[in-house]
């Protein structure tokens, strides 16, 4: 089986033993490509298989969203995925705009510390009655009454 590797070749060291452990022997590294042996290959593995490993190899270093996997017969092939102007400008922006509302929130967050919980770490001056706590809505909350174990009724003993 063989493995071309396109322009993820700088990498083929790092993929090679990933799939060791997973195809039961190593691959040997040229260049360009990774050639595994037919017959040592653990029993069941299958180029589909080998091409799901590849994916998740990818996907752990963060390259995934840049490269296909293909197969043809016993020949997998990794191609890189050319973006084109827009996409690329689109994928900047939208990583732009959620760094800036991490930021915002960020600062939100320290701005301005609730009001509720900066009068309960403080607690109420000596002689000013308990302030109770109100919700948002502006009503005081009523608790639940506490329940009763009910009383159980002896039962009469019975003379006989």
């Amino acid at each position: 089986m063989k493995i071309a590797l396109g322009t993820l070749k700088d990498r083929g060291d790092e993929l090679a033993t990933f799939l060791e452990p997973r195809v039961g022997t190593k691959p040997s590294v040229s260049s360009d490509s990774l050639e595994l042996e037919d017959g040592s290959i653990r029993v069941g593995v299958r180029p589909r298989h080998v091409k799901t490993y590849i994916k998740r190899f990818m996907y752990m270093k963060g390259v995934k969203k840049n490269y296909r996997v293909f197969v043809s017969g016993a020949e997998l092939t990794i191609q890189e995925i050319e973006l084109g102007k827009e996409e690329e400008k689109k994928e900047e922006k939208t990583k732009e705009e959620k760094g800036a509302k991490k930021e915002a929130e960020e600062q939100k967050g320290k701005e301005e510390p609730p009001i509720a919980q900066s009068k309960e770490v403080l607690g109420p001056k000596k002689g000013e009655p308990p302030t109770p706590k109100v919700p948002v809505g502006g009503k005081l909350e009523k608790k639940a009454a506490s329940k009763k174990k009910p009383v159980r009724k002896k039962k009469a003993e019975s003379e006989d």
